[in-house]
């Protein structure tokens, strides 16, 4: 990522509290998973997986060795991938990675839309899970190479999808403010 990227700025007040993680993330380009086990590596520790369309993970295979597992959006088989999501999430030393919006989006949307895989999995789930959102900013500013921006914070609501959705892209919505605040 040094090749790639000016700098990566993480702001969180994320605290561990032992409990197993569900992150859910901005889907913008194909760093995104890289970004997010870089959070992980920083402030979690955890074991890191994440969900994968089944036919983007048979061309990028490799990443079935970095925690992906995959689903089939368009068969009955998408539940047993939110069940074994839910399962992973029993155990307080996983980290399960999840863009709930289903596909990459620019980042310049305003809101998100997500699919309804978040709810099933936090219903299924039989302990206590904490949700972190993450969101993920890319500026230039003055630099030739781009500086990267993780932004995550725990989630202490309702776990309906409509709230969720809600409370997520209001987050969003404030590190887009904050990111036009930033000079550099």
């Amino acid at each position: 990522m040094k090749r790639s990227f000016h700098k990566l700025v993480i702001s969180s007040n994320v605290e561990d509290r032992g409990k197993p993680i569900l992150l859910i993330c901005n889907h913008t380009s194909w760093w995104d998973g890289i970004w997010a086990l870089h959070l992980n590596q920083q402030k979690f520790r955890r074991k890191f997986h994440f969900m994968m369309l089944e036919e983007q993970l048979k061309k990028n295979w490799f990443f079935k060795y970095t925690g992906g597992f995959s689903v089939r959006k368009s068969d009955r088989s998408v539940v047993e991938s939110l069940n074994y999501a839910a399962e992973l999430l029993e155990n307080k030393n996983n980290l399960v990675l999840m863009f709930p919006q289903g596909k990459i989006q620019s980042m310049h949307r305003r809101a998100f839309i997500f699919e309804k895989g978040i709810e099933r999995i936090l219903k299924r789930t039989k302990n206590e899970v904490e949700l972190v959102f993450e969101v993920n900013l890319v500026d230039y500013f003055s630099q030739a190479k781009p500086s990267v921006y993780l932004n995550a914070i725990s989630y202490s609501g309702e776990y309906s999808l409509t709230a969720v959705q809600e409370a997520y892209n209001a987050f969003y919505r404030e590190c887009i403010q904050q990111q036009e605040k930033k000079e550099v």
